[in-house]
This record gives C-alpha cells, structure tokens and sequence, in this order.
C-alpha cells in the first residue's frame, strides 16, 4: 500500500480544529457521575493458570450504570504492593481472551488490568465475556452505528465509561498504586485509551497505538475500509442524517479527548495505515497539551503498525514515569 494520507512534514503540523459541542463536558460529568453511583468494590478471584511467577485474577466491576465489566489482573507471583498499574483497552471485535494471554506489563514489573470491551470478543482472539444489555435501535453491522444517531444511546458512551472505571477500579486495589496508572491500547483500544486518559484525572501516560477514534469527519470520508465504513454505508441508508450523526460523534472524537488529557503521551502512527489514516493519529497527538509526548512512527507499515517493537519503547518510557 503507498502512502495516501498527508506528507510526512505536513502531517507534523497537522492540527485541525474539530467538531466539539457546547456541552461536551458537561455531557461527560453527567455521565460519569451517574454511573460512579454504582461504587461496589471489585469483584477479584484467582484464576486457574499454570503460571508460577505469575498470579492470574478474574476481576469483575461496575462499569457504565454499573453494568458488570470483566477484566483480567495479571501481577508478579506474591505482590503485597503497591506497584505502579497499567491498564489496557483490546482492539475492534476482541475481548479480553484467556488468563494470561498478556504477560509483557505484569512480567515488567506492574499491575496489568486488561478490560473486557461489552459486547465484542467474536471477531478474533480467544474470545470476551461481557455483555452490553443497552439496545441501541436500528444499526449497520458492527459497533460503531449503535445508537448513533444520539449522543446517550451511542455505544462508546458505554465503553469509555467503561474505561474510567476501570482505572476507577484498579486504584481501590491494594496491590497498586493509585497514583501511578498508566493506560494503554493499539486501535480500538488505543483509542479508548485516549478517552479514558481525557476523562480521568491524575493518570501519569496514556500509550496509544496506532489509535482508532479520532477525527472522525476526516477519516469517514478518507478511508475505504472498515471500522470507518460502517458510518458509510449507515449514512447511505439513512440518507440526510449527516449532520446528526457527526454530532453525536462530535461527543467520542478523539481529538476532543485529546485537548484535555494532561498525561505524559507516547503514541504511534503507522503511515500506510488505511484503517485509522495517519492523519487522524496526528490530529490527536498535536492537540494533546502534555509537555512530556513523544510520537513513533513506522514509515512502511500498516494498521499493524509497530507490534512488538513498541512494547519495549513503552515500557522503557513508562518507567522513566514511574
């Protein structure tokens, strides 16, 4: 795939000014403060694995109206604490998998949440054990058209709630420290990262890989692959709804996360990505104000972007935080 998006110099300026409501943070104080309502411990039960230098824990929280959220703890065999926390959001269709599946954070040394995303798990992986009982009205297929025609009904209300309580959660452990979270995801997830990291207060990084969910108007009309297709061929059927709809998405643009996450920030960007365009990566990075963000670029890839070459980097970067 050749390069499609802005040139490597013009992406480095690249700062639009997006769509933002009015009441785009009173929305999200509405929100959160509604579902923070729901303020139960969480739930935390060892999990059956073979490992030994690892304890594995089945972790259950309230998440959006205190819908039950599933999340894997991984820590260090024995850990009394506290250790600095890192949580993780899963990328399109995934769900948090199997116990285990994700060494590399508790291995380094933390307290390793991975959060179930509700309603997905059947696209790839080893599958995800959290359902999303909210109806959303007609849709396209997958996840981005659900209720989209209404900032409330709009599924990444729920997933995004989902992921402050997460870091809710984690801070009530004994084993972490709660005021060392990090967070982090690739696509979806680094996508979900940069809201949570919007969203939250006193988070030390937000580690977004070749993020989703940002700058939504631009890569609509941009790329001709999915996840960004399904507004497309909503917008097909339901002819005239435009304006309506980037509206409502106005409310999850990443861009929009971005502008109010005060987190030291180490993204990256894969510049022949054609699912989440390198430019709509950029949009994001160039408005988050932390004076600490640092952006990889991987010239020649895909949406596969750096895999597991960015792990090391983020891990050394975290522990410089930490």
């Amino acid at each position: 795939m050749p390069r499609f998006d802005l040139s490597p110099a013009e992406l480095e300026a690249y700062a639009p000014d997006v769509r933002e409501p009015s009441d785009f943070d009173d929305f999200w104080a509405t929100t959160l403060t509604e579902s923070r309502r729901w303020d139960a411990a969480p739930d935390v039960v060892r999990a059956d694995t073979p490992f030994t230098a690892l304890d594995v824990f089945d972790v259950t929280f309230p998440g959006f109206q205190g819908d039950p959220v599933k999340a894997w703890l991984t820590l260090p065999a024995g850990t009394e604490g506290p250790l600095p926390a890192v949580v993780e959001y899963q990328g399109y269709g995934g769900g948090r998998g199997l116990a285990g599946e994700r060494l590399g954070w508790a291995a380094s040394g933390y307290a390793h949440l991975l959060m179930d995303t509700r309603g997905q798990g059947s696209m790839w992986g080893s599958g995800g054990d959290t359902p999303d009982p909210h109806g959303t009205g007609p849709s396209s297929s997958g996840f981005m058209t659900r209720g989209i025609e209404h900032p409330a009904d709009y599924y990444y209300r729920r997933v995004f709630t989902d992921a402050v309580r997460a870091i809710d959660a984690v801070r009530t452990l004994r084993q972490v420290d709660a005021n060392r979270v990090a967070v982090c995801g690739a696509s979806q997830g680094g996508g979900i990262a940069i809201a949570a990291a919007g969203l939250s207060d006193g988070l030390v990084a937000v580690m977004p890989d070749v993020p989703f969910l940002c700058h939504f108007e631009r890569a609509v009309g941009l790329t001709g692959d999915d996840p960004y297709q399904e507004v497309v061929r909503y917008l097909s059927v339901h002819r005239g709804l435009d304006d309506r709809v980037f509206e409502t998405l106005s409310y999850f643009d990443g861009v929009n996360m971005a502008k109010r996450a005060d987190a030291a920030a180490l993204y990256s960007v894969a510049l022949m990505d054609t699912i989440c365009p390198p430019s709509t990566v950029y949009a994001a990075f160039n408005r988050q104000p932390s004076s600490n963000k640092h952006i990889e670029v991987y010239t020649h890839n895909g949406h596969e972007g750096g895999q597991a070459f960015q792990f090391p980097k983020q891990a050394r970067f975290l522990s410089a935080l930490v």
